[in-house]
């Protein structure tokens, strides 16, 4: 599965991530970077260091799990 990660910076230069799981693709690299910018904008999300200051990045993440059968019985 994947998911949208938007990575900021607080009030204490601390990073803060967000991930949003299945998100629509290819992703509307305009509507992430305006979403980014209402979010702190608008004090939507306050962390232990703060307030959101700052965009720093945003990525897609895929994690990819794959079962090793080791033989047993459940």
């Amino acid at each position: 599965m994947k998911r949208l990660e938007l990575i900021f910076e607080n009030e204490e230069g601390r990073t803060v991530r967000f991930s949003l799981d299945s998100p629509n693709e290819p992703v509307n690299i305009a509507a992430v970077n305006a979403a980014m910018d209402e979010i702190i904008a608008q004090n939507v999300f306050i962390t232990p260091g703060g307030q959101l200051v700052a965009k720093r990045r945003a990525r897609l993440v895929e994690n990819i799990v794959e079962e090793i059968d080791l033989g047993l019985e459940e």
